[in-house]
């Protein structure tokens, strides 16, 4: 099982990035959705009393619970998809967002118990110098791998590129931020870090290192992409509400029902 601890600094406040975040992963939902693959949403509600905990034993507490499907034949690597039953490459995604903490959890039906991918998320007024902002016991802090992600100065594939969605090259008409230097994450402000412990378990005689590697490695480029997205698309979503969220939500909820099913596949491919 490995354990990797994404600290992901941005030009934002954490009030700002809770909106941002929500308008993103709306949109990005729909950049990765088309011929047959895609995301599915189940349930969006909010939710009360959640019997999940955190590591202190703290309730999460109240917030939004949602349920997505993800149909991903096309988005894992080829040698996962020769060894897959049909059917297999779907993806249960439950989440439990009580800002500034959240929850995802991860699994798939065909492997049950023997796989599991667990992100947990909490956004801090800071620049990623937190000791332990997970409150993790003593062993589990002895396994994890810090990883800092810069949105700016970071490496991106050439596949992923897009000079829209370059901070280096992105300046905010609404707000003036940007364009992001070398050394902006220790001079910008506001700023903030959304800090991501990723915990990944794969049980397959052979292929456990190799997957859980693959697993991590592609959350590192989730996470590099959809927060270069967050902050270059802030002229679309600053000022927005908490009730323009929940209706740009269900409108892509009926996006998506439509388009999963029409049209070439989508987003992010692995070969």
């Amino acid at each position: 099982m490995l354990i990797k601890e994404f600290r992901i600094v941005l030009p934002l406040s954490v009030e700002e990035y809770h909106v941002g975040q929500l308008y993103s992963v709306a949109e990005a939902s729909k950049n990765e959705t088309g011929g047959g693959e895609g995301i599915e949403v189940v349930v969006n509600e909010p939710y009360q009393d959640s019997s999940e905990v955190l590591y202190d034993n703290t309730k999460i507490g109240d917030g939004q619970y949602t349920h997505k499907i993800y149909h991903l034949a096309s988005k894992v690597p080829r040698f996962i998809r020769l060894l897959a039953p049909q059917g297999s490459l779907e993806f249960h995604e439950k989440a439990w967002n009580a800002f500034p903490y959240c929850r995802t959890v991860v699994t798939n039906d065909y492997m049950k118990e023997n796989f599991f991918i667990k992100i947990e998320s909490i956004h801090l007024p800071d620049r990623g110098e937190s000791h332990n902002p997970h409150n993790l016991p003593d062993e589990l802090l002895a396994q994890r791998e810090i990883i800092r992600i810069d949105i700016a100065n970071d490496e991106v594939s050439r596949q992923d590129y897009k000079a829209d969605e370059d901070p280096a090259k992105f300046k905010s008409e609404k707000t003036g931020r940007g364009l992001l230097d070398k050394n902006w994450i220790n001079t910008t402000e506001p700023v903030m870090c959304a800090y991501k412990l990723v915990t990944c378990h794969f049980k397959w005689w052979g292929l456990q290192n190799k997957i859980e590697k693959f697993i991590q490695k592609s959350e590192r480029r989730i996470f590099t992409n959809f927060h270069r997205q967050v902050f270059c698309w802030i002229d679309k979503w600053h000022g927005m509400t908490m009730e323009d969220i929940r209706a740009i939500e269900q409108k892509t909820k009926e996006e998506l029902d439509k388009q999963r099913n029409v049209g070439n596949v989508r987003g992010t491919m692995e070969t």
